[in-house]
């Protein structure tokens, strides 16, 4: 009876000492799509020959950001998008994370004429969406070939199209979200709309019309201080509101994001941030309420922002890192610049937040890392000896970072 008891209590002290179960980074932007970790383990300085747990080569290029479900690492690569783009090809690759070895990969042709983009352009619309998934299945939007769901082992559930239309000159850019039993779709530049589908079946639950084409914003759910949850997107000059479960808009707000919305919105307690625009502007916007909120909601609304990186918000300010190479720091319950900080390099990639600092992946000059307080220390600036583009989005989960580049996948932890 006594070995008993010691035997049940030595499982129970294994219990509760055991690390709780990685919190999956399943969509663009982890959690809430708010860009923002807990993770007290990730290194703050890594090389190509200091903390580089594993780099894997992809077969194509893209702008999409790797997700994590479980052990798997997920990311979409594009390959054969030469002057005839019927040869666009699509990958899903699905990889062991303890090792980077692919456990499985899909390679889907384009059933549907893509646009090809301006010759000032890169071609980031052919792999720019970032998967989703509830780690049940893996949801994918492959622009004009359509939205498709994949199981967890590789094996196609089924596949929709959302509009062949390429509404945008410069692609398609923005990813899916799940709701509850909705996978919703943000298919701008495919048909101007966005589009719910019930996750299991495939079967079209709702969608919204609208002038959509110049807006790259993947959505977010945001819950008002009434408990009622919204989905709030960005278009240029406004920030609209609606219904998750109708699609039926519920309010929208002028602001001075113009030409092109693409950073993401954030949000802090009941009020959403919105920044974007080839001019650059920034609004706070209070959730909930009816029609044109704009006299009513808008807390502020200024000049300044980014073309294309998302920002985070954190302790009572706004950070992001411009395209041009400059980190902003706003104070949140005035909108008012607090301090710039010049890098170098340009940046695509959205800002994350791990362990009170600030990661921003430049394009061809590295991963700066910078202490997310008004004085924007800079701590590293830390280079893998790549010099292809890096606009993908990290994805942080239980003490590892991955980055993805044109060619390779890398997977950063410190050594122990």
């Amino acid at each position: 009876m006594l070995r008993l008891t010691t035997i049940i209590t030595i499982a129970i002290t294994v219990l509760f000492l055991r690390p709780a179960q990685a919190e999956d980074w399943g969509q663009f932007r982890g959690p809430n799509a708010q860009g923002i970790s807990q993770d007290k383990n990730i290194p703050v300085k890594w090389s190509a020959e200091t903390n580089l747990q594993w780099k894997l080569a992809l077969p194509g290029g893209g702008f999409s950001s790797p997700i994590v479900v479980g052990d798997k690492v997920i990311v979409t690569c594009y390959s054969a998008a030469g002057d005839d783009l019927s040869k666009l090809k699509r990958h899903l690759l699905c990889i062991t994370r303890s090792d980077g070895k692919i456990a499985w990969k899909k390679t889907i042709p384009s059933t549907a004429t893509e646009r090809q983009p301006p010759g000032f352009a890169p071609r980031h619309g052919f792999a720019s969406h970032t998967p989703v998934s509830d780690g049940k299945a893996i949801y994918v939007l492959f622009g004009n070939t359509g939205v498709i769901a994949f199981d967890m082992k590789g094996k196609e559930m089924w596949r929709k199209s959302v509009g062949t239309s390429s509404a945008s000159m410069f692609g398609s850019a923005a990813s899916p979200i799940l709701y509850k039993k909705q996978l919703i779709v943000p298919a701008y530049s495919e048909g101007e709309v966005i589009k719910s589908f019930d996750k299991t079946s495939g079967k079209q639950l709702w969608k919204a019309e609208g002038d959509l084409g110049r807006s790259y914003v993947t959505p977010i759910i945001a819950r008002n201080k009434q408990g009622t949850d919204e989905l709030v997107i960005g278009i240029p000059y406004e920030v609209w509101s609606l219904n998750p479960t109708t699609g039926k808009l519920k309010w929208y707000a002028e602001t001075q994001v113009d030409t092109n919305a693409c950073p993401t919105i954030v949000v802090n307690g009941n009020i959403v941030y919105t920044i974007g625009g080839r001019s650059g502007g920034r609004a706070a916007i209070k959730l909930g309420g009816k029609g044109d909120v704009t006299k009513k909601n808008v807390v502020w609304s200024s000049n300044g922002g980014a073309y294309v990186s998302s920002p985070v918000v954190y302790k009572g300010h706004l950070y992001w890192f411009h395209e041009r190479g400059i980190l902003n720091c706003v104070d949140i319950k005035t909108g008012k610049l607090v301090k710039r900080q010049r890098l170098r390099g340009q940046f695509y990639a959205s800002a994350v937040l791990i362990n009170g600092n600030l990661f921003g992946v430049s394009r061809f000059g590295g991963t700066y890392v910078v202490k997310a307080t008004p004085e924007l220390k800079q701590l590293a600036l830390n280079k893998l000896g790549d010099s292809s583009d890096f606009s993908g989005t990290p994805a942080v989960s239980d003490g590892q970072l991955f980055l993805r580049s044109d060619k390779f996948l890398y997977c950063i932890r410190a050594k122990k």
